[in-house]
């Protein structure tokens, strides 16, 4: 067996470019930005005004003016109008352009509006020459970069590319997944198992977990046969860039995935890793350059995979940067035994001084799927130690909320 960390380092060593392509703007959310994204005119492209109220002349505060005459008025999107008198204001709305003929903006809740004249009830002392204007090119001025290449496409992203009129994107493709379940024992979703069978969980999990994360995996199920096996897994090494199989690795007599990959010429690069759960991991790669992720078929090994090793290794493929390493306080004791790492399952949250806290939920074994619905994160427990305390910290993988 190799250690988590030499596993990590193998799986992290296969990156590749897959390239790009162009996408209508609006389908984008989630992808990740191939190009730099250049504003097409200055951040506010004019003198923007901020508050509802009334827009004047600096000077006439400076003069004692406290009473004007409203000579328009002008809501957002209207055409400026102008003043020409000292003691004349324009009573404008949040979103419209600020006329060149004044400079200061005073909000309604400062003033007294009736019969055409606008009143300033606040004390001139405390209004400021310019208040109330988000001035053109404040944000960002035209050509310069709004949003970078390799930046995850989030609605924030999506509303950038819009106001500088980017109706489509070059975006980084994302490799073609295929997510393969195996076993006999494995029935359809809809169908009603009998005493001996179960409905195929694993292939629904991963396909969602993948959607959370911008890929979207066609899924295949094989019967325990090596013929079989064989057939559709060659299929997948033409028509897919990665395989993501659940279960048929281990040493049971009927698990004839790892004879297949070794006679299909993919090329074993682990298999076995000192951890629990997903100790009989298997990850290959073949001639062509397709990656197979091969985890166990038990529910919690192939979800904790999953988040440990193959989205880190997509996130390094499509150039994002590593997400900082999250910690936690462990806040019961817990004893393991084996001399593998434990990724122990938890439910996070953060107490009144804002610290992390990770309430052990261990469970009944690497099977207990439903126990997933309860937790909301893996703790990453050491090799070399039998006994973790309370209050000690280590590295969590969160795969839910923090509540």
């Amino acid at each position: 067996m190799i250690t988590v960390e030499e596993a990590e380092k193998i799986i992290q060593a296969e990156i590749k470019d897959y390239g790009v392509e162009i996408t209508p703007f609006e389908h984008a959310l989630g992808r990740v930005l191939a190009e730099n994204i250049k504003a097409d005119r200055d951040f506010p492209p004019f003198n923007r005004v901020t508050m509802d109220g009334v827009a004047l002349n600096y000077s006439a505060i400076e003069n004692g003016i406290s009473s004007f005459h409203i000579k328009a008025t002008q809501a957002a999107g209207d055409h400026p109008a102008e003043i020409h008198e000292t003691d004349h204001c324009i009573e404008i709305m949040t979103g419209a352009i600020l006329p060149p003929s004044v400079d200061t903006v005073i909000r309604y809740e400062d003033l007294e509006i009736r019969a055409g004249l606008a009143s300033v009830l606040v004390n001139h002392h405390t209004i400021k020459k310019g208040q109330n204007i988000h001035y053109q090119g404040r944000d960002k001025m035209k050509d310069d970069v709004v949003a970078t290449s390799g930046q995850l496409i989030t609605p924030a992203i999506i509303s950038l590319v819009a106001s500088v009129g980017e109706t489509e994107l070059r975006v980084k493709k994302v490799p073609r997944v295929v997510i393969i379940s195996s076993g006999d024992e494995l029935v359809e979703v809809e169908q009603v198992p009998l005493l001996y069978q179960i409905r195929r969980s694993n292939n629904y999990t991963v396909k969602a977990v993948l959607q959370q994360n911008g890929v979207e995996a066609a899924m295949l199920h094989i019967p325990d046969n090596l013929d079989v096996t064989k057939k559709h897994i060659q299929e997948c090494l033409l028509n897919y860039d990665v395989i993501l199989l659940s279960g048929g690795i281990s040493m049971g007599k009927f698990d004839y995935i790892p004879q297949a990959l070794e006679e299909l010429e993919v090329k074993q690069l682990f298999h076995k890793v000192q951890q629990r759960p997903g100790k009989p991991f298997w990850f290959g790669k073949h001639d062509n350059g397709g990656l197979v992720f091969a985890f166990p078929g038990n529910p919690v090994a192939t979800f904790m995979c999953l988040h440990r090793y193959f989205l880190p290794w997509l996130q390094t493929t499509l150039g994002l940067q590593s997400k900082p390493a999250a910690y936690a306080v462990l806040d019961h004791d817990v004893h393991f035994q084996p001399d593998l790492k434990y990724f122990l399952q938890v439910r996070l949250n953060l107490n009144h001084e804002g610290r992390l806290l990770a309430h052990p939920i261990e469970g009944n074994g690497s099977g207990d799927f439903a126990n997933l619905a309860d937790t909301n994160a893996f703790m990453e427990l050491p090799l070399g130690k039998h006994n973790f305390k309370k209050g000690e910290v280590y590295r969590v993988y969160p795969f839910n909320g923090i509540v």
